[in-house]
């Protein structure tokens, strides 16, 4: 008898109870491979990671948020750890590194969970609660400081730069970090506006020569072809938007002159036309133009620089379009469109701008800006030996601004070197006897699954994970709160004492943004291909 082969229902998709589990277990392994794959750069001992762009452009860095942002990342889980880094660095600006490896570890965590039975949901809720808990264990072992104690807030960015390239520079460069911070924090004191700092990066020099400027910098040159002042003090800035040439027809369009004497009228009303403006600009009691790039015209030609020369007006042009802004702020000055609108109110004032040479290139400072109604505002002046160089201490000078931001914020520091961890690790552990049932299990994976920042501390370090880990459980048992890795003396020390310091925000938005990626993650049971 020939055998019946049954045809399985149309349904029967609903009633494959593999598949949830098979989504997930790829999606937990996918986002696992990027939280690996930048490990190693975790920690003053960390290595960094050469990233090659498609546009042929060579980075290195070892910052987290950096690094997973150019990284080639194709599977829509993995980018979520991608975007969990990135709100990190939008947040507290450091600890990007921590938080992708938190959510790697997290998620192991979760995947031994899985195995044992455990519904995702009640393991995302119990994780987002153990996270609520860690944070208020952060917030209790804080240590209160105030934005008046300078050594403290030198200390918290020395430990943010100390894994970075220009480590050995930070002596030099978190000073500078955090008086550029204080000097345009906002009337209330509870915050900054990172805006405010403009990092300039001009290659030529040692980083040694990085420097702070109370002011305004800009990179572009005083012109000095008509023979124009490079230095004016007591000046009086216009900053503007319309161009000093004579108009010209449009793109297709072509003027044809036959006769000479037309042509000596032409010359003649170009003359009197920028003649006209020069003197307008005069007439404000302008001394400094500052003129913004212009596509289609000249922005300013030689006449006009020669009118504006015998005036004694000193001329910058090129002006980047996004730069306007920043200039109109921190000089005071309103940007005129039309020669018309030049007018004395809208000029800004600054005691003295010249044209320094340093390093082998020029820039133009503009110091003593005194104005009631203006932010301040300040320039670094960045330098290093090539382009690879600067760019990494441009990314780790950002990085110490924002831990001092943090630091306005949230006025609290805590111990580095994984000391939060383990000290949230053993808390947890202690308070997870006394819960009943499956959340006892997911405390217990979420405390162990935290361990994971001091064990790659020591990893990176060379030291033995395991000897380094258990010493330091044993020492927090003890009541040493603050004890965590220390790289120096290579091995567990109180590290509060040792100066190695963060802002206890960066841990505290580490642990819940890692909660809440974890969350979203665990949520999804199935992946569907849209047309």
């Amino acid at each position: 008898m020939a055998t019946v082969r049954t045809v399985a229902p149309s349904n029967a998709t609903f009633k494959d109870k593999e598949k949830p589990s098979e989504v997930r277990r790829a999606n937990i392994l996918a986002a696992r491979a990027v939280s690996d794959a930048i490990r190693t750069s975790l920690g003053p001992k960390g290595m960094d990671k050469m990233i090659k762009t498609g546009n042929g452009e060579i980075i290195i860095s070892n910052d987290g948020a950096t690094i997973l942002k150019h990284m080639a990342v194709l599977h829509p889980a993995a980018r979520m750890l991608v975007d969990v880094s990135a709100a990190q660095d939008v947040e507290a600006g450091d600890g990007t590194t921590s938080v992708a490896i938190l959510t790697g570890s997290l998620l192991g965590a979760a995947d031994r969970l899985l195995n044992k039975g455990i519904h995702p949901t009640l393991i995302a809720e119990s994780f987002q609660r153990a996270a609520k808990r860690s944070t208020e264990v952060l917030l209790d072992m804080s240590h209160k400081i105030s934005l008046d104690d300078r050594e403290q807030l030198i200390r918290a960015a020395s430990t943010s730069l100390s894994s970075k390239i220009v480590s050995q520079h930070s002596s030099l460069l978190s000073p500078l970090a955090v008086d550029s911070v204080l000097k345009v924090i906002n009337e209330e004191g509870n915050n900054v506006d990172l805006n405010d700092i403009r990092l300039i990066k001009k290659v030529g020099g040692t980083i040694d020569e990085t420097e702070l400027v109370k002011g305004v910098v800009l990179t572009q040159n005083v012109v000095k072809n008509a023979g124009g002042p490079t230095r004016i003090e007591k000046a009086r800035i216009g900053l503007v938007q319309f161009q000093l040439s004579p108009p010209k027809p449009d793109m297709e369009n072509n003027v044809v002159v036959n006769d000479y004497r037309q042509m000596d009228k032409i010359l003649k009303e170009e003359r009197a036309y920028l003649l006209n403006i020069c003197k307008k600009i005069k007439k404000a009691k302008c001394n400094v133009l500052l003129i913004q790039k212009s596509i289609l015209r000249d922005a300013v030609n030689d006449l006009a620089l020669h009118f504006l020369s015998k005036l004694n007006i000193m001329v910058i042009k090129d002006i980047e379009r996004d730069e306007i802004e920043f200039l109109a702020k921190s000089t005071g000055c309103k940007p005129i469109a039309d020669i018309d609108n030049f007018t004395e109110d809208r000029l800004g004032s600054a005691e003295l701008i010249e044209e320094l040479e340093s390093s082998g290139s020029k820039i133009v400072k503009i110091t003593g800006i005194s104005s009631k109604n203006i932010k301040p505002t300040v320039s670094v002046i960045v330098r290093g030996a090539n382009h690879l160089v600067l760019d990494e201490t441009e990314r780790s000078i950002h990085d110490a601004l924002c831990v001092i931001r943090c630091l306005v914020k949230e006025k609290a520091l805590i111990a580095g070197g994984g000391a939060p961890e383990i000290e949230i690790s053993r808390i947890l552990m202690k308070e997870s006897t006394k819960l009943s049932g499956v959340e006892q299990f997911v405390y217990q994976e979420f405390a162990s699954a935290l361990e994971v920042i001091p064990t790659t501390l020591a990893e990176n370090a060379g030291l033995n994970p395991i000897n380094v880990v258990t010493d330091l459980r044993n020492r927090h048992e003890s009541g040493e709160k603050n004890a965590g890795i220390s790289v120096r003396r290579s091995g567990a020390s109180n590290t509060y004492d040792e100066h190695v310091l963060q802002p206890v925000l960066v841990s505290t938005s580490a642990i819940t943004l890692a909660s809440e990626c974890v969350k979203s993650i665990l949520r999804i049971d199935d992946i569907q291909f849209a047309r």
